[in-house]
C-alpha cells in the first residue's frame, strides 16, 4: 500500500546552526492519523510545515501518495493544513470562507456550492453558514477553518494544535468530531500536539519527539506502557512518571538490590529479573515508577517503602498521593525534560561531574547520582544507604533534609485519602517498572 505521508532521513538546519529536524523517517498509512507529541521547540511544526512545502528541508525526502514532492510549490501538493489560530478571513461567512480554496481553482458555482453543503454537514456547521467568523464561538470556528481545509478533497490532512484556543468543555467534543471526520475520509493525517490525552485518544500511532529526533513511535498503548527511552518514560503519562536513581548491588545467591538512597527494592535471589540485575552489579540506574505500579500496603508488609504524604491531588473519582520515599530524584539532564540546550552538552553532563549550581532545585539535580564503590568489598552501611552505595552531595543548612525522591499512587474513590503529612507504606510491583541507563535506554528485565 503507498503511504499518503512518508519522511526519509528528513533534517532542517536552519542559517544560524539550530537544527529543528533530525534524520526523521515517518510513514503516515492512507486514512492513518498519527500524532506527533513532544515538547515545546522539539520539531513537531517544522515537520508540518516541510511536509506542506512551507518550508523546504535541508536534506532527505518528502513523499505524498507515493510520489516525491521536495521540488513541488505547496499550492500543488493538495495538503489541507489547519492552525491552532483558525485563520478565517473576518469580512467573509463562513460559507465564503469554506468555498475560498475552490474558488482559487476557478470551480463553477454549482460545484462549489455542493461542496460547501457537502463539508459542513459533515464538520457540523450547515446552520452556520451564513454568519462571519466573530459570529462564531471558538469551537465553531475551528470547524469551519477544518472545513475550508477538507473541501478540496486533500491527499494528506495536516494540523498543527488546532484546539490549544478551544474551551476546554468543547475540546472533548472536537477530539472525537476531528477522529470521525479523517476516519470517514481516509485521508492520512499528522497532528501536531504537546497534550498527551489528544495524542493518546485521537492517534492510531504516537510519534514522541525530541530534539528533531523521533525517540519511540507506537500506538498508544505501546508508548505509555512499553517505553523505549528515558525521555518517553518522563514525558508520557498523567501524573508523571516517578523517576528516581538508584544503584545496583548484588549479593550472589541471596537477592539484587536497587538502592534508592534511603531505601531499597530487593529482588530474591530465585526470581530471574534478579540474575538479570546482577549483571548490572556497581551500576546507576533510574528507575522509572508509574503510580500503576504502586499499591498502598500495611506498614509490616514485607518489602514495603516507606514514606511520608507530600501532597495529595483531588480528581473526583480518585486521588493522587504523592509520598516522599526519600529516593534521590533524576537530575533534568539525565530525564531530557530539560530546556533546549547547545546539541551535545547532554552527553558531556553524562561524561563529567558537573559543578554544584546555585538554589534548592538545582541542587536537587546534583544530588540525583548515586555512585557506587568501585573497589573491594563495601565499606560499613552509612547513614544514607545499606549497601554503601551514597549519592554525591555537599549539605548545608540550605537544603531540606529528605532528598525530594517520590513516588505516586492512585486512591480510587471511595477509599479513604490519605492527608498530607501521614505516614504510608507502599509496594512497587517491579514488573511495571522501568529501568534505563545513562543514556536513557531502556534496560529490560525477564518477565
Amino acid at each position: 500500500m503507498v503511504a499518503a505521508i512518508a519522511l526519509s532521513g528528513v533534517r532542517k538546519v536552519y542559517a544560524d546552526g539550530t537544527v529543528a529536524v533530525d534524520g526523521v523517517d515517518l510513514e503516515v498509512a492512507e486514512g492513518e492519523f498519527v500524532a506527533l507529541l513532544g515538547p515545546t521547540g522539539c520539531g513537531k511544526t517544522s515537520i508540518l510545515r516541510i511536509v506542506a512545502g512551507l518550508e523546504s528541508a535541508t536534506e532527505g525526502e518528502v513523499w505524498l501518495g507515493g510520489r516525491p514532492v521536495d521540488e513541488a510549490p505547496a499550492r500543488e501538493r493538495r495538503v489541507a493544513m489547519v492552525f491552532q489560530d483558525f485563520a478565517l478571513y473576518p469580512h467573509l461567512t463562513a460559507a465564503q470562507n469554506i468555498a475560498f480554496p475552490l474558488h482559487t481553482e476557478h470551480a463553477d458555482d454549482a460545484t462549489i456550492a455542493a461542496a460547501v453543503a457537502e463539508v459542513a454537514r459533515l464538520v457540523g456547521v450547515e446552520d452556520l453558514l451564513h454568519r462571519k467568523p466573530a459570529q462564531l464561538s471558538g469551537g465553531q470556528r475551528q470547524r469551519v477553518a477544518m472545513a475550508r481545509a477538507i473541501v478540496r478533497r486533500p491527499v494528506a490532512f495536516l494540523l498543527d494544535e488546532p484546539l490549544s484556543n478551544v474551551d476546554a468543555a468543547v475540546r472533548a467534543e472536537l477530539r472525537s468530531e476531528i477522529s470521525r471526520i479523517t476516519r470517514e475520509l481516509r485521508v492520512g493525517t499528522l497532528y501536531v500536539t504537546h497534550d498527551q490525552t489528544e495524542a493518546m485518544t485521537m492517534a492510531h500511532r504516537i510519534a514522541v519527539l525530541r530534539r528533531g529526533r523521533v525517540e519511540q513511535i507506537g500506538t498508544p498503548s505501546e508508548v505509555y506502557g512499553d517505553p523505549q527511552r528515558l525521555f518517553v518514560a518522563a514525558f508520557v503519562g498523567t501524573p508523571r512518571t516517578s523517576l528516581l536513581q538508584a544503584a545496583v548491588y548484588s549479593r550472589p545467591g541471596d537477592a539484587a538490590v536497587l538502592d534508592l538512597g534511603e531505601q531499597s527494592i530487593e529482588v530474591a535471589w530465585a526470581d530471574r529479573r534478579a540474575t538479570a540485575l546482577a549483571a548490572l552489579h556497581s551500576a546507576r540506574v533510574t528507575v522509572g515508577i508509574r503510580p500503576d505500579a504502586v499499591t498502598l500496603v500495611p506498614a509490616e508488609a514485607p518489602g514495603a517503602l516507606h514514606g511520608r504524604v507530600s501532597h495529595v491531588e483531588h480528581l473526583g473519582n480518585e486521588s493522587i498521593v504523592v509520598v516522599d520515599v526519600g529516593g534521590v530524584p533524576t537530575a533534568a539532564s539525565l530525564s531530557q525534560l530539560e530546556l533546549p540546550e547547545t546539541p551535545g552538552l547532554l552527553a558531556e553532563t553524562l561524561a563529567d561531574e558537573p559543578t554544584i549550581p546555585h538554589g534548592v532545585d538545582a541542587l536537587r539535580g546534583t544530588l540525583a547520582r548515586l555512585v557506587p564503590h568501585q573497589h573491594g568489598d563495601p565499606p560499613p552501611a552509612t547513614a544514607r544507604t545499606r549497601y554503601g552505595f551514597y549519592p554525591v552531595y555537599e549539605r548545608d543548612e540550605n537544603t531540606p533534609a529528605p532528598l525530594g525522591g517520590t513516588v505516586s499512587v492512585r486512591v480510587p474513590v471511595p477509599a479513604p485519602v490519605p492527608r498530607v503529612g501521614e505516614s504510608l507504606a507502599v509496594q512497587v510491583d517491579l514488573g511495571q517498572v522501568f529501568l534505563f541507563d545513562h543514556r536513557g535506554d531502556r534496560i529490560r528485565l525477564p518477565a
